[in-house]
């Protein structure tokens, strides 16, 4: 878990006296506000302010300046048009009252963070929610976005696969010696040093899916689908409770990406599997976490009837 609580990057953030334009990096483990810690600081902030009977430009300047108190930065005279509006913390806000998000004259960064605002049919704000561009991405329904990327399952392999034989350099040095027992965890968490499996004690957890099933109860859907399947990952994986937040990756814990396959494209969203852009997650040891250091669990399966029926991995 990070040695920080929210609280500790507002008072952080507070006393360096900085504003929302300068930049941070995120390797910065005392000033950059990881996604789900700032989820944290402004539903405490935001959540229950009305901003009923507010003009539209005035409703804007209130949400920026409660997101500035509650991330403890101070209130300028006059918000600047930036790109993103929260610059130092890489974030544009959206206040949404009907869930069809739309990004305007621009495309999707995978590394920017996108805050949506909930606001109740009578103005208030409900709920607030932080994701990266490559999670939107992946909820996209309306093929508009042109920078998806794609990779290509080639199934024949006769059993379960390591494709991958060893972790990244960058990742070994903070792997468990050996097994390790993960009933008390939180798939969610952030990593720890010594708590992250091997590649190879992955694969071997997860080596008795094939023949497992998935019960779609009705629904076909591809988003069912894969929350099902990730659940039944953590749970071969050992973890004594399920738990998702729709951030990546799905098995943050444990550094893994889940993929329920039944057509031979992957879809990847905004981000290669080999990027070296630096995860949104606290610094392990000193390292600072990448893309390519994350592990990908690949599950075949078939369609019969209402289940989905997992072949492979």
């Amino acid at each position: 878990m990070s040695g920080l609580a929210p609280t500790d990057y507002k008072s952080n953030i507070s006393k360096s006296g900085i504003s929302i334009y300068d930049p941070i990096e995120i390797a910065d483990d005392h000033l950059w506000i990881p996604s789900a810690e700032l989820e944290v600081l402004l539903t405490k902030g935001l959540q229950g302010v009305s901003l009923k009977g507010l003009p539209l430009r005035t409703r804007s300047k209130v949400v920026k300046s409660k997101v500035c108190d509650a991330l403890g930065y101070p209130i300028p005279t006059s918000f600047k048009k930036s790109t993103p509006r929260f610059p130092g913390q890489l974030f544009d806000t959206y206040i949404q009252k009907s869930n069809n998000l739309q990004v305007w004259n621009e495309e999707l960064s995978p590394t920017r963070r996108y805050v949506i605002i909930r606001v109740s049919q009578d103005d208030r704000i409900q709920r607030i929610r932080v994701v990266t561009g490559d999670t939107l991405a992946l909820l996209d329904t309306t093929g508009t976005l042109t920078q998806k990327y794609q990779a290509r399952l080639i199934p024949g392999h006769s059993g379960p696969e390591l494709i991958t034989k060893s972790d990244t350099e960058n990742l070994i040095p903070l792997l468990a010696p050996g097994d390790l027992d993960l009933t008390g965890r939180s798939p969610i968490e952030y990593p720890d040093r010594c708590t992250i499996l091997p590649i190879k004690h992955l694969f071997e957890r997860l080596s008795s899916l094939p023949g497992e099933y998935i019960d779609l109860l009705g629904s076909d859907q591809e988003r069912r689908r894969g929350a099902l399947l990730h659940e039944l990952i953590s749970s071969k994986l050992g973890f004594s409770k399920h738990q998702d937040d729709g951030r990546f990756p799905d098995i943050r814990q444990q550094l893994m990406e889940v993929k329920l396959q039944t057509s031979p494209t992957i879809d990847l969203g905004l981000v290669r599997p080999d990027s070296t852009a630096v995860l949104d997650i606290p610094k392990i040891g000193g390292k600072q976490l990448r893309h390519c250091d994350v592990r990908y669990a690949v599950c075949e399966a078939v369609l019969k009837g209402k289940k989905a029926v997992i072949t492979n991995v």
